[in-house]
């Protein structure tokens, strides 16, 4: 692709295809029943999760690396990124036979961090932010004559981007919306550009995580402050790209905001429901569609699931807060008199009742206001609300109980 190019086409995308082919995964493009059914929307989704590095940013990589020259190949590449284009660009210039520096910010998760040194880079942390890490990135490009393969703003990258849904509407249903995550714009171009290309009737439609909304308040969503700490890390830009700006206006319909807990949601979701890994910019796309469910009911909806490198720590983390706000974890606490047979009789009641206990912490000498009692926390296993209910008022009949 002509460094020169002012417009990105379905032709650019279609050539990509052919470029990467057998570099990359095609990766499977699956209906889910189960999201269906809890979302009211026939949800059809694409797993780029499953690619060899975690996540659809190797196939703009490898697009982009494959169109360097031989005298840019001798000089080798930088990139900034929080993690997975580091690891595409990482993966792809190690086959080439090029060398890779990638600069991480020094929040990135350490997944992300030894996955990009596995692949063959050698990786500075430098900034707390991606802005600081894009800074030191352009700064190593001048300064040690390396070529700076940007994570969203080349429409080389934006191609190799584009072959995601290239592929789902290759292999999928007819769609009635795409729905993308947007952090830099490069994914959400390509696939809107391929789109617009093979099956105009699909509207595409953004998904920006609340703390980095700029995009989606300039197009009319309520104010939120920008910057802060987010799950979805992998779109944490406080801006799109200047070039994929032009490509979102032209082929973009509108872009929504998914609150922070629904992308915890929409990570336990997918885990749950449709047994897929999803890192918080990989589910944002689903966070989406849940703070809109009225907005796609009835509707065929794509959605790409477009990462998976979550920290094994934070997913667990995740999971278990999922279902506590459920109702499928309960945390009780209780003053309860200090003698014996008391810890049996809680214990039998709760198992009685169908519960499962997970956690015990017994406090004698620092929590209770007396000396003749003790104060217990219990956390307990129950199968939906109801059933959580039904055990909190079993223990209610001969305890105070407090939820935590």
């Amino acid at each position: 692709m002509d460094a020169l190019v002012s417009q990105l086409t379905l032709s650019h995308v279609r050539e990509a295809a052919t470029r990467i082919a057998g570099k990359v995964l095609r990766t499977p493009t699956l209906p889910s029943a189960v999201l269906s059914r809890l979302t009211g929307a026939d949800i059809t989704l694409k797993l780029d999760n499953l690619q060899a590095v975690g996540s659809f940013k190797e196939r703009g990589a490898a697009n982009r690396l494959a169109l360097l020259t031989a005298e840019e190949r001798a000089r080798g590449v930088v990139a900034m990124s929080a993690g997975n284009h580091a690891q595409g660009v990482a993966r792809h210039a190690t086959l080439l036979g090029i060398a890779s520096t990638i600069v991480m910010p020094l929040f990135t998760p350490l997944a992300k961090v030894s996955g990009t040194a596995a692949w063959g880079a050698k990786v500075v942390l430098h900034g707390a932010t991606l802005v600081e890490a894009a800074a030191h990135a352009a700064y190593l490009a001048e300064h040690e004559s390396l070529v700076f393969i940007s994570p969203y703003d080349d429409y080389a990258v934006m191609a190799g981007q584009g072959t995601l849904a290239l592929e789902m509407f290759e292999d999928g249903p007819e769609l009635d919306v795409l729905l993308v995550p947007i952090g830099g714009g490069g994914l959400i171009s390509g696939c809107a550009v391929a789109a617009a290309g093979v099956s105009p009737r699909t509207e595409v439609i953004g998904v920006q995580v609340a703390p980095y909304s700029a995009l989606a308040q300039r197009m009319g969503a309520p104010p939120h402050e920008i910057g802060g700490s987010t799950i979805a890390e992998g779109i944490a830009v406080r801006d799109i790209g200047l070039e994929t700006r032009k490509v979102i206006a032209a082929h973009v319909s509108d872009v929504l905001v998914a609150p922070e807990r629904l992308v915890e949601d929409a990570i336990s979701m997918l885990a749950e429901g449709a047994k897929v890994v999803a890192e918080g910019a990989g589910a944002a796309a689903l966070a989406g569609l849940l703070a809109h469910k009225s907005r796609f009911a009835g509707k065929r909806v794509g959605l790409p699931v477009c990462g998976g490198n979550i920290d094994v720590r934070i997913m667990a983390n995740v999971l278990l807060r999922g279902l506590l706000r459920d109702g499928r974890l309960l945390r009780l606490r209780m003053e309860i008199p200090d003698r014996p047979g008391v810890l049996a009789d809680i214990a039998t009641k709760i198992g009685a009742s169908g519960g499962n206990i997970i956690e015990v912490s017994h406090q004698r000498l620092f929590a209770s206001p007396s000396v003749q009692s003790a104060q217990l926390e219990v956390m307990v296993e129950a199968r939906d609300p109801v059933h959580a209910a039904d055990i909190e008022a079993a223990l209610a009949d001969s305890y105070t109980v407090q939820r935590a």
